[in-house]
């Protein structure tokens, strides 16, 4: 396990980032003490379609609603009369 500084990692990111992905595990140290890992992402919970990087987020209401769905919401958290 190779052990670097935070000044080393931030003076080598883009080069230890390539070594963690080929597999090896560095150790991060603050003041000559552990505080963090580097090594390969998990890609077990990873799926990656043809799709990746094409969503778009569509809109939930097709027009303006010019405020009436506060209504509802005031509405919504009104109690009950007989209820608590």
């Amino acid at each position: 396990m190779k052990t670097v500084s935070i000044d080393d990692l931030k003076r080598n990111l883009s080069s230890l980032i390539e070594q963690a992905a080929a597999g090896a595990r560095i150790l991060i140290t603050k003041h000559r003490r552990p505080v963090a890992s580097l090594s390969a992402a998990d890609m077990e919970h990873v799926h990656i379609g043809a799709r990746f990087g094409r969503g778009a987020l569509k809109p939930l209401l097709r027009a303006p609603t010019q405020g009436k769905y506060l209504e509802v919401l005031e509405a919504d958290r009104r109690p009950v009369s007989g209820r608590r």
